[in-house]
């Protein structure tokens, strides 16, 4: 069948199998181009399918040589229906692991239950031993809790006050002004219980109660704060607790792990296209002037380049990690520069539908939305037809 994209809002419908796969095989490359990491050998990556968790795995097994587990929730092909995108990532990663010797397995299920993390650990414990990295990555708009069944909602709103910016159709390029009603006490609560901690605490609990763990095992969980534009959305916002939630949870899995040698951090990241930061209002366009700014000063950094640095220069550089006041890994360090926010700060102020094209990189913000899904990928023939069903190696 011919796959084109079809979008319904911040939402791509359909991907594109041999475009994801280019994708993966850009990110394969840019990490073979580089020199290789002294870090884990047994690597468990939770929510590994697209974005971090997805350049995570490709970092640790094609720059450390270690042998990974994935666990993602994810779609194959059905009828007209294509697969998810992260299906077809998957995929494409397992066959280039396989390929170069290394051992590599898929779990597709929901990583919030029980079920699901007696199975993954059934499998470590079969087939790798013991795991040395822990990456939890899971980006989801749901969560059943698997004691006592509850399913919560997570919601982006601010906290407090109504809250009023510029905003930008990505799709459209049209800059208008947003405004956002503020989250209830319930619907903050709602949204911890989601992207907070407590699951990646089940997961470290689940590990070290089946000896699943190294001596000295790392866990990494990922973040972000930003710039004092979109605070009132995310960092003070209903994202932001959940992220302070996240990371008193990184605290405390610290000093447990300290029984065993073991460290947990999280790493606060650069503002990227991903599925999730397109639907927060705001924010793709401070992300659309923030490309600019950086790709001109010549420092701009994908998911794949943050997390070799983040692996290189970070978690397994020599000597101690470096951190910041509150022990967490600072790889938004470019992006907070003083001159870049400065910039953007000046264009944010003169952003209008009329200039957007000029003074942001929309254009590019636009692109990676669509290479998300494997579209506008260059070598791809898109009036092709393509097979949507594909097979993922090792998927267990």
């Amino acid at each position: 069948m011919i796959i084109q994209p079809k979008t319904r809002g911040f939402i791509c419908t359909t991907a594109h199998p041999e475009g994801c796969a280019r994708q993966v095989r850009r990110q394969i490359d840019y990490v073979q181009s580089k020199p290789s990491i002294a870090g884990p050998k047994n690597v468990l990556v939770v929510g590994a399918s697209t974005g971090y968790g997805l350049a995570s795995r490709i970092v640790a097994s094609f720059a450390a040589g270690a042998n990974t587990i994935g666990v993602y929730f994810d779609k194959a092909a059905e009828g007209s229906r294509t697969a998810t995108a992260g299906w077809y990532n998957s995929a494409a990663f397992e066959q280039a692991a396989q390929e170069s010797g290394r051992k590599s397995f898929s779990v597709v299920g929901d990583a919030f239950s029980d079920e699901i993390k007696a199975k993954t650990i059934d499998l470590i414990k079969t087939e790798l031993g013991k795991i040395d990295l822990v990456v939890y990555s899971v980006a989801s708009p749901r969560r059943t809790h698997p004691k006592t069944g509850e399913t919560f909602s997570s919601v982006i709103k601010p906290i407090g006050p109504a809250y009023s910016n510029k905003t930008v159709n990505f799709h459209t390029g049209e800059v208008t002004v947003a405004t956002i009603e503020p989250a209830t006490d319930d619907e903050v609560r709602q949204t911890i219980a989601v992207m907070g901690g407590e699951d990646w605490q089940m997961w470290i609990d689940a590990l070290r109660e089946a000896d699943a763990l190294s001596e000295g095992a790392t866990t990494v969980a990922y973040s972000y704060i930003g710039p004092e534009i979109t605070h009132a959305v995310y960092r003070e916002g209903t994202i932001g607790r959940a992220k302070d939630d996240l990371e008193a949870t990184a605290l405390r899995l610290n000093d447990q792990l300290g029984s065993i040698g073991g460290r947990a951090f999280v790493s606060v990241n650069k503002a990227l296209v991903t599925q999730s930061s397109s639907a927060i209002p705001v924010v793709p366009l401070y992300i659309s002037a923030l490309y600019k700014v950086m790709k001109e000063k010549g420092i701009h950094e994908g998911c794949i380049e943050q997390m070799y640095r983040l692996f290189s220069e970070r978690l397994y550089a020599a000597g101690s990690t470096p951190v910041d006041e509150k022990g967490r890994v600072r790889l938004d360090d470019w992006e907070m520069r003083d001159d870049v926010q400065a910039e953007v700060d000046r264009i944010w102020a003169q952003l209008s539908t009329d200039n957007i094209d000029e003074l942001s990189d929309i254009a590019g913000y636009r692109r990676e939305f669509f290479q998300l899904f494997g579209f506008e990928t260059d070598g791809i023939d898109y009036e092709a037809d393509a097979n949507p069903e594909v097979e993922i190696p090792n998927l267990r």
